[in-house]
């Protein structure tokens, strides 16, 4: 099986050397979907922050065929990743909650592969971040659409004012290098600090995204959020960003043990629980954003839904339109399947043959 990333080298190490395309010859069939946030697009298909660490990983992604193009997180500041092991395969489980275990190798069948990550959401610093979104902005083929992810980086004794400012000012670098669409992220389920959970404090994410609107202006706003275990935080969350942000990405990977055949924690002791990605998230966050679109149409809120979380085969993007999402965006997939984009687009033109995306 393809790995891009190469799980056993350092962060630093993938984002020097791009992602491992070698015999990767990958056609991809022409399509359109109408528009996004007033952007003609190819597709709603995407890739969600994480995985496009930089112009080289993006722009080999987007000649792939995926449209909808989001930069790695970025900071105010530099920030190291955590030590290896950053990212890790899981054995197969039919649980839905408790700890899972790594893996020596990630299986034969792409679509049921299911890795968990620890990275801390690294970040190169601000200089070097923002010419390169440039260089990825001006390297993107028409119908496509670059999205910057940016996070705060609080300091001890920092309010939330201070937080606030802090997202904003890298939304506001962000657009000025050509960002498109900002995506602000609430939720990291490997940062212990005050930026990884801030989703679940809906007054808190209102204040940030007020902050963030007077900072950008009109430049579309989403908000990237993780896992709520009760439905009306969920609801209370989205009634209080509605009308400020433009949309919500979710859901941003779960939180479970991830330990070792043995039993020990993968990650080491102070990250025993990290995020968990693919397979065995899929049904948790389809069912997601289920509430989440039942809740935009029934309560008539403006928020666009943009769907994430274990999609890795085709049956698994409808799954997410068929759940109320505008926009699908694949996190883990496209490190070990690359081409999914360009299969999913023959599949469009098998079922429109204008080329016409009736994505649902």
């Amino acid at each position: 099986m393809i790995q891009t990333y190469d799980i056993g080298r350092s962060w630093g190490h993938n984002y020097r050397a791009g992602p491992r395309l070698e015999g990767v010859e990958v056609r991809v069939p022409a399509t359109t979907a109408g528009r996004c946030f007033g952007y003609p697009v190819n597709s709603r298909l995407g890739i969600a922050a994480g995985l496009l660490l930089n112009s080289r990983w993006l722009l080999a992604y987007a000649r792939l065929g995926y449209d909808l193009l989001t930069y790695k997180t970025v900071r105010s500041v530099a920030r190291p990743a955590h030590p290896l092991p950053n990212w890790v395969f899981l054995a197969e489980t039919e649980s839905e909650t408790g700890p899972v275990y790594a893996a020596a190798n990630p299986g034969e069948d792409r679509s049921r592969v299911s890795s968990s990550v620890c990275f801390g959401m690294p970040s190169v610093s601000p200089v070097d971040w923002r010419a390169d979104v440039a260089v990825a902005r001006e390297g993107l083929l028409p119908g496509q659409v670059l999205i910057v992810s940016v996070v705060a980086s609080p300091q001890p004794g920092w309010d939330l004012r201070q937080i606030a400012e802090d997202y904003a000012r890298c939304a506001a670098w962000a657009v000025a290098a050509g960002a498109q669409i900002v995506e602000a992220n609430l939720s990291c389920p490997n940062v212990c600090s005050a930026e990884g959970s801030l989703y679940r404090d809906a007054e808190a994410s209102r204040i940030i995204a007020e902050t963030l609107r007077e900072r950008i202006g009109d430049c579309p706003l989403l908000l990237k959020i993780g896992h709520f275990s009760r439905r009306n935080a969920l609801d209370e969350f989205l009634r209080r960003v509605d009308r400020i942000a433009d949309g919500v990405t979710l859901v941003n990977g779960l939180t479970r043990p991830v330990l070792t055949q043995d039993g020990n924690p993968m990650f080491g002791e102070a990250c025993r629980t990290a995020g968990v990605l693919g397979r065995t998230i899929h049904p948790a966050a389809v069912d997601q954003v289920r509430q989440a679109g039942r809740t935009i149409r029934d309560e008539n809120l403006s928020l666009n839904l943009w769907a994430v979380g274990g999609a890795s085969a085709l049956p698994d993007i409808r799954d997410f339109f068929s759940a109320g999402a505008q926009a699908v965006m694949l996190g883990s997939s496209p490190m070990y399947h690359p081409a999914l984009a360009a299969e999913y687009k023959r599949k469009l033109i098998r079922n429109a043959p204008d080329g016409q995306a009736a994505e649902s």
